[in-house]
């Protein structure tokens, strides 16, 4: 498994590409960066390798003096408001020096595989009809009160306890969340914009973070064209050729 790099960013919505052979592709906007590189982790020293990654600009009225000095020494003007790492293999660690600052365009192509990584949005406290898709109760006239119950979790003198992982009631969303094998569409390099095929974890404005997969997978962004299959049956086959009336 090789670990790839990726940058951080935010969630801006969704849109759709067309292509040349008239599919739409549901995609989402994603602005990427600028990211400026505040550290590097190395197996040596770290026990694992990986490169710190530093996004937006915290104000200094916020910022904590370590948190400044630590900046400073990355050659930053400002203290980063987000930080995050990112493994990659031992070699690689080198190329990324700190203080360099990372756009879209340096990391991402149109084509690539990524998986994007967010927080889901939070629905608060949910029943098992929505939060587990569980089917509600009849809604005859013997039923009182119990149409979108979870019904029973007993289980009777053996074992005589719940099963603990029991689908029931209870926070839903609002948790960290990774998209697989998603499709780079397209890169506009001077607005540090990616469209992304497919859905990403996560509200409009929400933090997100875009990486190279690490699974060697090949995907299409345009599906390719289906053959039709011709029908065996002679019959069939001789009124395909007539002219319609």
């Amino acid at each position: 498994m090789a670990f790839k790099m990726g940058l951080l960013g935010r969630k801006l919505g969704m849109t759709q590409v067309f292509h040349e052979d008239g599919t739409a592709l549901g995609c989402t906007v994603l602005e990427l960066g600028p990211c400026t590189v505040t550290g590097q982790r190395t197996v040596e020293k770290n026990g694992y390798a990986a490169v710190q990654l530093g996004l937006g600009a915290l104000p200094q009225r916020l910022a904590r003096k370590s948190e400044m000095g630590y900046a400073k020494k990355a050659g930053m003007d400002q203290t980063p408001r987000v930080l995050r790492e990112i493994r990659l293999d031992p070699g690689e660690v080198a190329k990324f020096e700190v203080g360099k600052v990372l756009k879209a365009a340096d990391v991402f192509k149109a084509g690539d595989v990524v998986d994007a990584v967010g927080v889901t949005k939070g629905k608060g406290y949910q029943g098992v009809i929505k939060r587990h898709k569980m089917h509600g109760k009849p809604a005859a006239h013997g039923t009182h009160e119990f149409f979108r119950h979870g019904g029973s979790i007993g289980c009777r003198l053996t074992p005589g306890r719940v099963f603990k992982g029991k689908r029931m009631t209870g926070h839903m969303g609002d948790r960290n969340y990774t998209a697989a094998l998603l499709v780079v569409v397209q890169v506009l390099p001077d607005k540090d914009v990616v469209i992304v095929k497919g859905a990403v974890p996560g509200a409009r404005n929400a933090l997100v973070l875009l990486k190279g997969s690490t699974k060697d997978i090949k995907k299409y962004v345009v599906a390719r064209p289906v053959k039709e299959v011709e029908s065996k049956n002679p019959m069939k086959a001789s009124k395909k050729g007539q002219p319609q009336k």
